[in-house]
């Protein structure tokens, strides 16, 4: 009756931090339906501490290199029916974690974190790193027509089944010989952000408090990366672009291959390009649909609420 949740944990060298993170997963309640933590070649011990704090976790290690595809290769391995995509450092809260859920359940297809929205906050941004997002929110709303008010956070939520909508590289693609797949970086929140707008999905902003890093040191850098969102930005409007124009050839197509009365043909090269038999893309939902989905939502709340 209620939704399964699974958590996806990318981790590089957080042993330390683990000892600490994954009980306070395993803490939440409801509880959540598994842990996946997907290790980019640790050599700090993280797979070992990680089975021996929380001896019912998955470990898995990413194909390729980068925090996009460890994310990739997490998202392939839930067998729940929420993804709630979490940092391992300790900045995040899991006690959170109900808030997404819920968010999800009352009709979200995505629930996007965010620092600056009532009953948000950050311990740990300062700034110039605080303007900077603001300015790169500007950019996205008005590239995608959004309202988000926190772009550069990763601490989101979605329904599994919106996963062929995001269309990330194929995990057991072979890693280029330099550099990294479009994807497979720190970009990666940035394009999900952006292909959960481009697909008219509903997106609905979580307040979440971030804390300090609990051990060892950041890799954001405020500069380079700004950069590099800037550049996912127009890189995603005109893969977006791109898409639109091929669903509006396509339909014309369907409607020239519909006869009159009869019912609209749908053909495999739209299902390639939309990702569902909707000839628009939107309108997406979790399989059991909306009735299902209140029914299931009631029992969540009666679980939380005992």
């Amino acid at each position: 009756g209620n939704p399964r949740v699974s958590v996806v944990v990318p981790t590089r060298n957080e042993a330390r931090n683990l000892e600490v993170v994954l009980p306070a997963i395993a803490a939440v309640r409801p509880a959540v339906h598994e842990v996946i933590v997907v290790d980019g070649n640790s050599v700090d011990g993280t797979i070992d501490v990680a089975r021996r704090v929380l001896p019912w976790v998955r470990v898995i290690t990413q194909t390729r290199k980068g925090k996009g595809n460890a994310m990739a290769c997490g998202f392939a391995a839930v067998t729940g029916d929420i993804v709630v995509m979490f940092d391992a450092d300790g900045s995040a809260d899991p006690a959170e974690i109900p808030a997404f859920v819920r968010a999800l359940i009352a009709g979200a297809d995505f629930a996007k974190g965010s620092r600056f929205v009532r009953g948000g906050g950050s311990d740990d941004i300062t700034l110039l790193r605080k303007s900077g997002n603001a300015g790169l929110n500007g950019v996205a709303n008005a590239l995608f027509g959004t309202s988000y008010t926190d772009l550069c956070y990763g601490y989101n939520a979605f329904w599994i089944d919106i996963l062929p909508t995001l269309d990330l590289p194929d995990i057991h693609l072979p890693a280029p010989a330099e550099g990294m797949l479009w994807g497979d970086g720190f970009e990666i929140e940035t394009v999900l952000n952006c292909r959960v707008a481009a697909s008219g999905l509903k997106i609905t902003e979580v307040p979440s408090m971030e804390r300090e890093r609990i051990f060892g040191q950041s890799n954001l850098r405020t500069f380079a990366d700004g950069t590099r969102v800037l550049r996912t930005l127009a890189a995603e409007r005109r893969r977006a672009q791109h898409h639109r124009s091929e669903r509006v050839k396509l339909e014309e197509s369907s409607r020239a291959l519909t006869p009159p009365g009869g019912f609209p043909v749908i053909t495999p090269d739209m299902l390639a390009v939309n990702g569902s038999s909707a000839p628009d893309g939107a309108g997406q939902r979790h399989p059991l649909g909306p009735a299902d989905g209140s029914r299931r939502g009631l029992a969540f709340m009666e679980e939380e609420a005992s």
